[in-house]
């Protein structure tokens, strides 16, 4: 009855070793993160020509769009998840 998993203390842990760990346990999370960035990027770059468009309905699109962006990379990864466990998972695991 012993637990296979290793206990770790997170307390000793640098933003870097966190950094690392959660990319190697969600790989799409750090893509939506830089998604996010991305369009960021990209919407300080166009604000510039944004032509008559209030400043509030062009940061309120961007908005959305970096939101959006976050979503669908969590959702694709989710969904990656869901399938390489459920639909793929191996018979010989289970041995």
């Amino acid at each position: 009855m012993s637990n296979p998993q290793q206990i770790f203390n997170y307390t000793d842990e640098s933003q870097a070793d966190r950094l690392a760990r959660k990319s190697k346990d969600s790989p799409f999370m750090i893509i939506g993160i830089i998604g996010l960035l991305g369009v960021c990027g990209f919407g300080a770059y166009k604000y510039k020509t944004r032509g008559k468009m209030s400043t509030s309905v062009f940061l309120m699109q961007l908005r959305v769009a970096a939101q959006g962006t976050v979503v669908s990379a969590l959702t694709i990864g989710l969904a990656y998840t869901l399938v390489k466990d459920h639909l793929l998972k191996d018979d010989k695991k289970k041995e």
